[in-house]
């Protein structure tokens, strides 16, 4: 497996590099629909829905980090989701994304898939996608890493539609994903 994101999943290639081609696949097309926009683009909603860019920028990055670093490696969470009361503010991630800048939310965003990179190599060096997460779930039950990356494929592709949508609202960009070269 080669230390560089794949840049679309390989025809006919490894279970792992399949999968984590689909999943920089969808990363790529969603950095680009949030891509280039100041803090007006960021924070525009396409009625009736209230999501946002900002929003799904810090929303994502949190599913990253508790995706591969809390449930994959069973480490804690770092900045800036530690300190958050999640009991009192269950979305704040979303709430609170219009208080931070692009470059803000573009950086939290890409050091939380730095970081599951970096997890998912650490796993992948000692086995393959069959690998159990230290987390576990209801039932007792761990996720395989298989389990965690086909979630994150769902969860980007689900929400790079919306971005799709809410970023065509703004500046008439529409697409699949980015150009290539």
């Amino acid at each position: 497996m080669e230390n560089a994101p794949l840049a679309e999943p390989p025809i006919a290639g490894t279970e792992a590099d399949t999968l984590l081609g689909a999943l920089e696949r969808n990363r790529r097309t969603f950095a680009w629909k949030c891509g280039g926009l100041d803090a007006a683009g960021l924070t525009k909603q396409h009625p009736p829905s209230t999501v946002t860019l900002g929003g799904l920028l810090k929303h994502l990055a949190l599913v990253e980090d508790e995706y591969f670093t809390r449930r994959l490696l069973g480490q804690e969470l770092g900045a800036p989701w530690d300190t958050v009361d999640w009991d009192a503010d269950p979305d704040w991630e979303w709430s609170s994304a219009a208080d931070d800048s692009p470059e803000e939310l573009m950086e939290l965003w890409e050091a939380a898939v730095a970081r599951s990179r970096a997890a998912v190599a650490t796993v992948l060096a000692t086995g393959d996608v069959d690998q159990l997460a230290q987390w576990k779930g209801r039932g007792g039950q761990s996720p395989s890493l298989r389990y965690i990356l086909v979630d994150l494929i769902e969860e980007y592709a689900r929400h790079t539609g919306h971005a799709d949508l809410i970023r065509e609202s703004i500046d008439g960009l529409t697409g699949e994903g980015a150009p290539q070269g």
